[in-house]
């Protein structure tokens, strides 16, 4: 899986809309999460941006910034309490005026934009990507292995080709 982009950079026709949306985003996770989700919403949200035509363009901001705070807590697991932190969904949606059905559709929409899947090592929390095995796993030869168990020198090619996020020992 190749890295996403931390790239905030969105085209110009979209700037008031990316403003707009990290703001909500931004004083919710700050409020409610952390200054991890919030940075993956940034990331998310000029994602969605840069995407033509971009599904941003259209619709309400608070909608928008629901479904993607929730998106992201589905692939980093928000909705279970055992997780620091942690919310319900009904918490999530009511925190930015959205009804469930609502912040579940627009969440849903956002994973498919994005292709986000659960323990999505690209829309994963920095702080927990020591803990996902999906983040680690790599092909060679033919075989699924887990890098952090191979030379430093194939860890160094996998990170090179953006298949790990880092190289396990440096951080």
């Amino acid at each position: 899986m190749a890295r996403i982009s931390t790239s905030e950079k969105v085209p110009k026709h979209m700037q008031d809309t990316f403003t707009a949306m990290v703001a909500l985003t931004d004083t919710f996770c700050k409020a409610r999460l952390d200054e991890e989700y919030a940075q993956l919403a940034r990331q998310a949200t000029a994602a969605l941006c840069r995407q033509r035509p971009s599904p941003l363009a259209t619709g309400h901001l608070q909608t928008w910034a629901c479904g993607i705070v929730y998106a992201l807590g589905f692939v980093n697991f928000l909705f279970d309490r055992s997780q620091t932190p942690s919310m319900s969904a009904a918490e999530l949606c009511t925190g930015f005026g959205v009804s469930k059905s609502t912040g579940a559709a627009k969440a849903k929409a956002v994973r498919a934009a994005l292709a986000m899947g659960q323990m999505d090592p690209r829309w994963y929390r920095p702080s927990k990507m020591e803990d996902n095995p999906l983040a680690w796993m790599i092909m060679v030869d033919g075989f699924v292995v887990d890098v952090r168990r191979m030379s430093r020198a194939v860890q160094e090619i996998a990170y090179e080709k953006g298949l790990i996020p880092y190289i396990p020992g440096d951080k």
